[in-house]
């Protein structure tokens, strides 16, 4: 339930003006210990590890255990875990002919929110709705989605059922594995732990929402997830990542690509600039994070960067007020 406060005015109280609000910005609607964007800056901590100390230190599996299970797994609780993945990632028969069924055109985030409730109803979570079994169920979507996904793809792509169960000793090396047939390289593995582990939490963004909406109704683990994955495909969520991925291939050099990205920046209006100062850090981090080099000093190439973007903002905030441009 959101936390709303009424201030009574009296006679001689200014009342302000209402503040342009966005959707629900500014709302308090619940709180959350697994993750914090912005508190100090431009920084994003999960459980109150900072990003930069565990994007390329960590496995996913470890900041998957985290964020479910609590805290960083010990060697031997990770080991463990990892087993536990292991064994989770066959896909039912049901569901694979339900995702057999799904045409190649699909969006694979649609045969994803399938593919969740069809296990939904496969594998149901028990009616007592038990943290236990809530945690189960997250662990079981990890290390399977990633097979569900590549089992539908190789089918309506290619007409071939693939073998989901791997050897592989993570998920970033299983999905990678089912997706081009053969082992990938360490390289490859490491950078999907990187990537995994940026996109694992971003506090209270409109996908968790939606999950918490659906599960605070009483409904099962299943239907939030598919809510969430539903928030997740729109263009204003995940889907900016797609746009991200076209918008690269509108230029034919970094130079070309800066001055359209000046043009663009100076038409925004300031909302607009504020949420992508806050929002482009995981794009930075991940630009910045690799399997290269030290944390402080990437840290301070992502300042460099913030730093940059505001100057630049500055610029252009001077030159519309000295022609008499609002923006």
């Amino acid at each position: 339930m959101a936390e709303i406060s009424t201030t009574h005015a009296t006679p001689d109280a200014v009342v302000p003006k209402p503040k342009k609000s966005v959707a629900l910005s500014g709302v308090v609607a619940g709180n959350t210990a697994l993750c914090t964007v912005g508190r100090t800056g431009n920084d994003l901590h999960y459980r109150g590890y900072d990003i930069l100390d565990i994007a390329d230190s960590c496995e996913f599996e470890e900041i998957a255990y985290l964020l479910v299970h609590g805290k960083l797994p010990t060697g031997a609780e990770l080991s463990a875990y990892k087993a536990k993945l292991r064994a989770l990632r066959g896909v039912p028969e049901p569901v694979r002919e339900i995702l057999e069924r799904i045409p190649a055109a699909a969006h694979p985030m649609d045969v994803m929110r399938t593919a969740v409730s069809a296990l939904g109803t496969v594998l149901p979570e028990r009616d007592d709705h038990g943290v236990a079994g809530a945690r189960d169920i997250a662990d079981r979507l990890m290390a399977s989605l990633g097979s569900m996904l590549l089992y539908w793809y190789h089918w309506s792509h290619n007409g071939k059922r693939i073998e989901v169960e791997t050897h592989d000793d993570t998920i970033g090396g299983h999905f990678l594995h089912l997706l081009h047939g053969k082992a990938p390289s360490t390289l490859w593995v490491r950078a999907m732990h990187t990537s995994l582990n940026l996109y694992a939490e971003h506090e209270f963004n409109a996908s968790t929402f939606t999950a918490r909406v659906i599960a605070g109704t009483g409904s099962d683990m299943y239907s939030a997830i598919a809510g969430a994955i539903g928030a997740l495909r729109g263009p204003k969520h995940g889907g900016a990542n797609e746009f991200s991925f076209e918008t690269q291939h509108r230029y034919d050099n970094p130079d070309e690509a800066e001055a359209d990205g000046r043009r663009r920046v100076e038409s925004l209006e300031p909302v607009r600039r504020r949420v992508l100062r806050r929002s482009h850090v995981r794009v930075a981090l991940a630009l910045l994070v690799g399997p290269h080099g030290r944390a402080d000093e990437r840290r301070g190439q992502t300042d460099d960067t913030e730093q940059h973007l505001e100057a630049h903002e500055r610029e252009a905030f001077h030159r519309r007020c000295a022609s008499g441009t609002k923006g």
